[in-house]
């Protein structure tokens, strides 16, 4: 590999691409948490104990932190970037929280790119969906793809349009999370929980909604507390737009309340009547 790779974040995103594409030494990690170097060092990668040992020497910069935590990153770590170096910032922030982060490295004199990942990191590994945007877009997209990364798109140079992209469809999918939590709660709370599915199921065949919700409680139960810093993000997304928030600020809520308080989900039954209606 020809190109210096820094990785800021070394969570789910950080070791899932890392093992996946064999950075190995030809990649610097650094985390807030000193805890994660022993995963860094499973993944092959050089860990690093300051941000400075991770960023100085980098061609390519990824930012894989939380939600809260993305602008914060890029404007303490801003200064540590080598002249020209590109900062991709893979977070899920909205694009006015981008453009602001976008300046503050610009003025340092590395170049910005608003990245989105559009699907869970696993099982896509280096197959999931990249947006880019920015005025380095072009060259950030060509450095990902020498980096691993398959599947690239370039969406424009206005720093934002991506994220925009990603924010947006948000709404849908985590919102659909939201009500499942919400729909749940309340059949099982009047024990009509397995009826319910079943009405369901009869109209939509695509896949069981004992399976979907299965998948959105868990999917809220691990990752509540990080969806939902995402969500405040798409609320302030349509609030730039001019949309009140109104389900996105309650879906923040739900998956806020689903990370810490999980529930459980009936169980498919052995059998049921056929023929029920919608």
């Amino acid at each position: 590999m020809d190109i210096r790779i820094a990785l800021i974040g070394f969570g789910e995103a950080g070791s899932t691409f890392a093992k996946a594409a064999g950075w190995e030494a030809g990649a610097l990690a650094y985390d807030v948490q000193p805890a994660r170097r022993v995963v860094m060092e499973e993944a092959g990668v050089i860990a690093c104990a300051t941000a400075d040992c991770a960023l100085g020497d980098a061609d390519l910069a990824l930012s894989l932190v939380t939600a809260d935590s993305a602008f914060d990153a890029a404007r303490d770590f801003a200064g540590l970037l080598r002249p020209g170096a590109l900062f991709c910032d893979m977070n899920s922030v909205s694009p006015e929280t981008k453009r602001a982060a976008a300046r503050a490295v610009e003025a340092a004199g590395a170049r910005y790119v608003d990245v989105a990942v559009l699907a869970p990191v696993n099982p896509a590994r280096m197959n999931v969906p990249l947006l880019v945007a920015g005025a380095a877009a072009d060259d950030a997209a060509q450095a990902l793809l020498a980096a691993g990364f398959a599947n690239v798109r370039v969406v424009g140079a206005e720093v934002g349009r991506a994220s925009a992209i990603k924010m947006i469809r948000s709404v849908m999918v985590k919102g659909i999370e939201a009500l499942t939590a919400e729909m749940i709660l309340a059949a099982n709370a009047a024990g009509v929980a397995e009826d319910v599915l079943a009405s369901l199921d009869a109209s939509e065949r695509s896949q069981s909604w004992f399976e979907r919700a299965a998948y959105n409680i868990e999917r809220m139960a691990t990752h509540g507390i990080r969806r939902a810093a995402e969500m405040e993000e798409s609320a302030k997304t349509l609030a730039d737009l001019g949309v009140e928030p109104m389900m996105t600020s309650g879906t923040v809520r739900r998956q806020r309340a689903q990370a810490g308080h999980p529930i459980e989900t009936p169980a498919k039954p052995a059998a049921r009547t056929e023929g029920t209606v919608a």
